[in-house]
This record gives structure tokens, C-alpha cells and sequence, in this order.
């Protein structure tokens, strides 16, 4: 069965698309990944619908429709590149809010979580069922609907010697802690705190450019270590794990927040320190992980994600967990792409629920029990 895993993630820079054969869930194959960029208006539609406090419904609804074509024609374009055909398409969409934790709504308390693009559209394009919307039912039963990708770093990296700390820098970064011969009860997973996040709002705002390519600008600046320790102060660092953040801790107003207490720091130190933040909150959350889990035996740190490319960003997270006795790599020494896990993942995910299996880890998540995910939509 050949299942196209679809992502495009809190960083809104485009859509990933993983093309994988199964033989069973322990068993696959990737067979190709393609990335594609967002056209400019689309990825200004997105992240205006994350970071509006209000926003139009009928924007809403038609960026919803907007993107559901959009996917469709990504895995065309992406089937017909490598020559395969899929049987099924496991998209995550794009979220535009998560709330992971109960919050008072009407007189209720309530978690909430919207991942946008027509799963509808996709099967009508592509003729295939499409497995979408993962998320809300682990949220149904008590979990914070993330994060979802420990399901595959369980799968591909446990070690029966070796306790591996997974790592996943995205628009978010987050962790998943497989210790040494690990039962999925064992594995912890949260989230940590930006990824890319801030960095990229921060060169957004400072150089009009989405991203701060290879870390080349924060390379050229000093750490403003006064702000940095105030950033690091926020409570979300130290919350204890389950833990899932997105765009409403880091987004628009973090880092409006960031830039405010930077004043008028050179533009290149105000990168430096915010790509120090993501390194230093990563390590901080790996160092609560070593000195925690006394048997778990944590030798190896394998990252993936966008932030890979980042060249600052990893020099200084190699700095932060050298001295932890971890080792570490990137997914790629596994053979499998940085930048094609998460897509993996969701197929893997879509896999799973197409076999009617549970596809969360209820000690990653803070769900009550393992759980199905996701909705099937018909061509």
C-alpha cells in the first residue's frame, strides 16, 4: 500500500509530501518527497489567519477550499514526478489555532484545535480516500492532540541499549525521549518552545525575509544575554511535560514582546539571541530528560525538521548537549530526509487509521487511552 503522507507546519513556509510504501506498520519504504514553497499571497493568507485575533469567515472558509487544491495538485505533481500511484493520502493540513489545554469558553472549559484544508476536495481531485484532521481525537479523550509525531520516532529509533532523544525543529520544537528498550508506555514527547518560529518572525520584521537562510545572520551577531534570560523566563519553559505550544505562546505577540526588549540592539545580535532561545529552551528540556531518567541511558540526539539547516542554530545546540555525554545527529544518518519525517509521520498515521488502529502515545500526549485519529473522506 503506498499512502502520499501531506504536512505543512506551524512555520507556513509550504507543504511537504512523502510518498511511502507499507508492508505493515513496522515496515516501510520511502519512496519520495518533494517540497513546495507556499506562493507568497497564500503564505500571507495563512499566517493572517494564525495571528488575526478576529478574522472574516468567509476567508476562513475559502482558504480552507484554497488549500484543499493545493494539496491535491502537490501530490499529483509529486506521484507523477516519481511515477507512483498512492492509495490513500494522510494530510495533516495547516493549523491555524491549537489549544491544547482547557480554557473557559460560554461556561465550559474546553480544548480547541483547527487544522485547515479540504480533505474533501483532495480525495475529489486525487481519487483516493484521504485520511485528514488527526488531531482532535486525542483531544477527545483528554490529550492535547500533540505531539503526534512520537508514533514514528517510536517506531523507527528505539534501541535496546541506547536511549535516544528525538528532535524535531520546525516552525515548534519538540522532543520525543525513547529510553533504552522503551514499551510505548515509557516514551515522553512535549513540546519545548520555538523552533524556527521566532527567528523567522524576527527576520520577518527586521529584513523582510522569511528565514534567516544557513544562520548566516545570526552568525554574524553577539548573544544579547540580558533579554535572553528575561525570554527564557516565560512559564511555558517550565511547565512541566505533556506540553504542546504553537503561534499563541511564540507567534505575533512573542514576538512583538522580543523585539520591544532588544530596543535598539543591532539587527544581528536581536537574531543571534532569538535563535539562542530556541537553542538554549532545547537544551534546557534535554537536560531535565538526562538528569531525570536515570535508566533510561540517553546517548543519542537525532534532529530533523527545517531548523537542520540552520547551521547557528545546531552549532549552538551541539555546544548546550555536548557536555550532557549525548551524541548528536540528524535523521538523515537513519536514512530518512530532515525534511521528509513529519510527512512520513502522517502516513504513518493515515496507515494506521485506515486499518482502524491507534496511532497516539497516550504518555506523549496526556491522553486518557490510545485512541484512532483522524477523519476519512471518500472520492
Amino acid at each position: 500500500m503506498i499512502v502520499a503522507g501531506v504536512m505543512s507546519g506551524t512555520s507556513a513556509d509550504g507543504i511537504n509530501v512523502a510518498l511511502v510504501r507499507f508492508a505493515s506498520a513496522r515496515r516501510f519504504t520511502l519512496l519520495g518527497h518533494a517540497e513546495y514553497p507556499y506562493p507568497k499571497q497564500v503564505r500571507a493568507a495563512v499566517l493572517a489567519a494564525m495571528n488575526a485575533p478576529a478574522a472574516a469567515v468567509a476567508d476562513l472558509a475559502r482558504l480552507n477550499a484554497l488549500l484543499g487544491e493545493l494539496y491535491a495538485s502537490v501530490v499529483l505533481k509529486t506521484q507523477k514526478r516519481f511515477k507512483l500511484q498512492s492509495n490513500l493520502v494522510a494530510c495533516h493540513g495547516q493549523t491555524i489555532y491549537h489549544q491544547g489545554s482547557p480554557q473557559p469558553y460560554l461556561g465550559r472549559r474546553v480544548t480547541a484545535t483547527w487544522q485547515t484544508g479540504e480533505a474533501a476536495i483532495v480525495a475529489a481531485r486525487l481519487g483516493v480516500p484521504v485520511v485528514s484532521d488527526f488531531r482532535p481525537a486525542d483531544m477527545a479523550v483528554g490529550g492535547q492532540g500533540a505531539p503526534l509525531v512520537p508514533f514514528l520516532d517510536y517506531a523507527l529509533f528505539r534501541d535496546r541499549r541506547v536511549g535516544r532523544i528525538v528532535l524535531n525543529l520546525g516552525g515548534i520544537a519538540n522532543l520525543t525521549a525513547i529510553p533504552a528498550n522503551a514499551v510505548p508506555g515509557e516514551v515522553l514527547a512535549f513540546d519545548t518552545g520555538p523552533g524556527n518560529m521566532v527567528i523567522d518572525g524576527v527576520m520577518q520584521e527586521l529584513f523582510r525575509q522569511p528565514f534567516d537562510r544557513g544562520g548566516r545572520t545570526a552568525a554574524s551577531g553577539a548573544v544579547f544575554l540580558p533579554v535572553l534570560r528575561k525570554m527564557l523566563g516565560n512559564p511555558f519553559f517550565a511547565r512541566r511535560p505533556p506540553k504542546s505550544a504553537g503561534r499563541e505562546q511564540f507567534g505575533q505577540s512573542y514576538v512583538a514582546e522580543f523585539l520591544s526588549r532588544c530596543g535598539r540592539a543591532a539587527k544581528a545580535d536581536v537574531v543571534a539571541t532569538a535563535t539562542a532561545i530556541t537553542a538554549q529552551s532545547i537544551a534546557r528540556a534535554i537536560k531535565f530528560l538526562v538528569a531525570g531518567k536515570r535508566n533510561a541511558n540517553f546517548r543519542d540526539l537525532i534532529v530533523s525538521g527545517g531548523g537542520t539547516r540552520n547551521k547557528t542554530l545546531m552549532s549552538m545546540l551541539q555546544s548546550q548537549v555536548s557536555e550532557l555525554g549525548v551524541t548528536m545527529l540528524t535523521s538523515d544518518d537513519f536514512g530518512l530526509p530532515s525534511a521528509a519525517k513529519e510527512a512520513v509521520a502522517f502516513a504513518l498515521l493515515g496507515y494506521q487509521t485506515w486499518h482502524r488502529k491507534p496511532s497516539n502515545l497516550p504518555s506523549a500526549t496526556g491522553a486518557r487511552r490510545a485512541a484512532v485519529l483522524g477523519k476519512i473522506c471518500y472520492p
